[in-house]
């Protein structure tokens, strides 16, 4: 809310004032004149009640002291008789005409006087009757009768006699403090200002704008202090104007107050605290007007908070900064600046400084010093901005400086220098320089072909390896159409045009093409395209690095003969080890049968050399026919196809506990609780029983132990079985993991059971090691990919 609505709201609260004020002094006036009316009408009754019976002749002597109009009537409201105010204020003369008072009441408060009569008959006293009635004279009129009915000697009622006074003035008052108290009222809660009013710091009343801001109805805020709702960060401020105001040296004053909302957020408000005292001058209450200005707050705060950002930013940029007034007077510079030109002061001593006295000081540090001053001076009549503009010092550096002119509604208010030691960057630029002609030579004569050509495909440059890749002069490319001069088929020419779109969409690829020179003869080149871009970054063409690679391809094509030739050829070997692995197993079980029925039929009459002879061959038989089955699974790890499941390990250790051979002094433990994995079952069982077949077998202790554990990494499981046997030579760590390679002389071992194992962990991604020392034992370490 503006200044002129806050005038309008306390002009409306003085008129309200003022007003019940008038009102107040009225009604205690009109009782005092009511309770003398009253008090004559008692009088007169008694005498009002003979007369009655004697004659209306009577009356008029009766009542001539009564001042207000003063009415006698018969019990159908005809006026007996009436004094000189009853007539002048009705306009009638019961004397010279009938009249009727029941016909003067106003249409809209028949049935309030009908009620009103019969209260009057039933009591004998009517008090406080107010009735619009329609004088002759006067027109409408508000009046409040008070009147007693007058009895016979019996008691009946005769007569009933009255005391008209005249309140249309006090309606018209109380119908316009009403309208005030509405208008005030739509000020109020129309108003964009939260409005409170508060007695002893007790909120009594609120307006809605003030509800909105808080959140809390107004029945809540009826039940707090304005201290229960919000603090003020300046108290001490806020308690000199609470004396000022109980001293009554000023009834206004604002503050901003922090307001908390029922949502437990703050507001800031603008608060504007008027007193208002009684006749006495005692402060009777205060209104409280609030302002939103959360969000000028909050700008302020980010303003400061920009300003020290800004002024830390300054300190600490690695630019010297200098900042100077209208009148080259400085106003702000940082540490950097007086490094840059050895100034042996802090920077916020040198506010207020005179720049241009300071500029002849330290003007013996530059190169051409009379040049350096008028070239400031050109630059500061101009007020125009500029980049880049070089200084050189007697000391070898070059500085770097922009004036940058500060206008504030198109008035000059200043300017900013920034300077910057470019000594290191000029070198460098040099130095770019010869490394750019160095490089040129190399992209020259490089042995990768380099064209750079624009939107529309035409050739802007080209190395001497391009020309010599596509056969054409150099001079003669430049211009033409790149697509043009390089043979292509449709296929070719259609894969060429998509990496052109792909370098208008910014993409940069690599891929392989087939060209036909004007030789007719067909090369093979591998090309690297990027798009190429201008200062701005805007695409201009592209950049094509080429490579020849004619002979790769010839080499791959014969690769890939090879390969599918070895691929044929171990789909042949694989077959050819399962039908050799039939045809060998199929007169082994003949051997091993014959060998058998031999000793069965003739072991009584064989000696024990015989008996041994032929324990023998069924051995050799029995490991004939292990090997046998040994190299089929070996050539068909690789190629069977993984049913990759979810496998419990530790299921997998149990059942493998079942079907092989443990000795009696030997143990399996499992040390740490095994996972489950995804992989083919078939193959883990297969792993897991290689290993531990061969440690059960390889123990010599009393007391054998095999223990199994496993620990997780990030990307794979690594298990180890652990077992305290023979050990294993340290010559033989790699060794027997290649096929038919067993330690020592046991001749039941294949040599081809780690071979498999390690085939199956090497389709899993993983490794497999051990660690063994003689006569202690072994541990043997694989990984399997999670």
């Amino acid at each position: 809310m503006d200044k002129v609505d806050v005038s309008i709201l306390h002009r409306a609260l003085s008129r309200e004032r003022k007003a019940r004020q008038a009102a107040e002094r009225l009604l205690e006036d009109k009782s005092k004149e009511l309770y003398d009316a009253s008090l004559h009408l008692r009088e007169a009754n008694g005498k009002l009640e003979a007369m009655l019976n004697k004659g209306a002749s009577n009356f008029d002597g009766a009542f001539v002291n009564i001042i207000d109009p003063y009415v006698v009537m018969d019990m159908t409201t005809k006026v007996l008789n009436m004094n000189t105010s009853a007539k002048e204020f009705l306009g009638y003369d019961n004397t010279k005409e009938e009249v009727v008072l029941a016909e003067m009441v106003h249409s809209d408060y028949l049935e309030y006087t009908a009620e009103s009569f019969k209260t009057l008959l039933q009591v004998g006293v009517l008090k406080n009757y107010n009735a619009k009635i329609i004088t002759k004279n006067s027109g409408e009129k508000y009046v409040n009768i008070n009147a007693s009915l007058i009895y016979d000697e019996k008691g009946s009622p005769i007569a009933a006699q009255g005391v008209i006074r005249d309140i249309t003035r006090e309606i018209e008052i109380k119908e316009l403090l009403e309208d005030q108290k509405k208008q005030q009222d739509i000020i109020v809660e129309n108003s964009s200002l939260g409005i409170v009013l508060i007695v002893e710091d007790n909120i009594v009343k609120v307006n809605k704008t003030f509800t909105e801001l808080l959140g809390y109805s107004e029945m809540e805020l009826q039940k707090l202090t304005i201290n229960q709702i919000s603090t003020i960060e300046d108290i001490s401020l806020y308690q000199d104007l609470i004396e000022n105001t109980e001293r009554g040296e000023s009834d206004k004053f604002s503050i901003v107050r922090k307001f908390y909302k029922k949502n437990g957020e703050t507001l800031y408000g603008k608060t504007s605290v008027s007193a208002v005292r009684n006749e006495k001058g005692e402060i009777i209450y205060k209104v409280a007007m609030i302002e939103d200005v959360t969000n000028d707050k909050i700008s302020e705060e980010k303003l400061r908070a920009s300003e020290e950002r800004l002024t830390t930013l300054i300190s600490n940029l690695q630019n010297g900064i200098l900042l100077e007034d209208e009148n080259r007077k400085m106003i702000l510079t940082n540490q950097k600046f007086c490094d840059l030109f050895k100034i042996p002061l802090a920077p916020e001593k040198l506010k207020g400084v005179d720049c241009e006295k300071s500029l002849n000081k330290y003007k013996h540090l530059f190169v051409d010093s009379e040049h350096t001053i008028k070239r400031i001076n050109h630059v500061l009549k101009k007020k125009e901005l500029v980049l880049s503009d070089e200084l050189e010092l007697l000391d070898g550096r070059t500085f770097e400086r922009d004036y940058i002119p500060l206008f504030i509604d198109d008035t000059y208010k200043g300017h900013l220098w920034s300077y910057n030691d470019i000594t290191f960057r000029k070198n460098y630029r040099r130095n770019l320089e010869i490394q750019k002609e160095k490089y040129g030579s190399i992209i020259a004569n490089m042995n990768l072909g380099l064209v750079e050509i624009d939107a529309n495909q035409k050739i802007l440059m080209v190395n001497n390896r391009y020309s010599e890749m596509i056969g054409i002069h150099s001079d003669d490319l430049i211009g033409e159409n790149v697509l043009n001069i390089m043979g292509l088929d449709d296929e070719n020419l259609s894969k060429m045009k998509s990496q052109f779109e792909k370098r208008r969409k910014n993409q940069s690829d690599s891929y392989e093409i087939e060209v036909t020179l004007h030789t007719n003869e067909k090369r093979h080149w591998l090309i690297s395209g990027a798009p190429r871009y201008d200062e701005t970054g805007e695409i201009l063409g592209s950049i094509g690095v080429h490579l020849d690679i004619t002979k790769q391809k010839v080499l791959e094509n014969q690769k890939q003969e090879l390969v599918n030739e070895l691929e044929s050829s171990n789909k042949g070997l694989q077959e050819y080890a399962h039908i050799v692995s039939h045809d060998l197993k199929s007169p082994l079980r003949s051997v091993s049968a014959l060998a058998t029925w031999l000793y069965d039929d003739y072991k009584d009459k064989l000696d024990e050399s015989g008996k041994y002879n032929l324990k023998m061959m069924l051995e050799k038989v029995e490991g004939m026919d292990k090997l046998i089955s040994g190299i089929l699974k070996y050539s068909t790890v690789n190629s069977d196809a993984l049913d990759n499941i979810e496998v419990d390990v530790n299921e997998i250790i149990k059942s493998i506990e079942e079907i092989i051979f443990i000795p009696e002094h030997v143990t399996i433990k499992v040390v740490d609780k095994l996972p489950l994995i995804h992989a083919d079952k078939t193959k883990i069982h297969q792993l897991f029983q290689n290993f531990l077949s061969n440690a059960v077998v390889n123990i010599d202790k009393k007391v054998g132990l095999v223990e199994i554990g496993c620990k997780e990494t990030k990307t794979h499981w690594q298990f180890s079985i652990k077992d305290n046997g023979v050990g294993i030579p340290k010559e033989y760590h790699e060794k027997i993991f290649q096929i038919f390679q067993s330690i020592g002389n046991n001749e039941r071992s294949t040599g081809i059971g780690l071979s498999i194992v390690k085939k199956i962990i090497d389709r899993y991604e993983g490794t497999v090691w051990l660690e063994s020392e003689i006569g202690i034992g072994t541990t043997f370490y694989f990984t399997i990919k999670k």
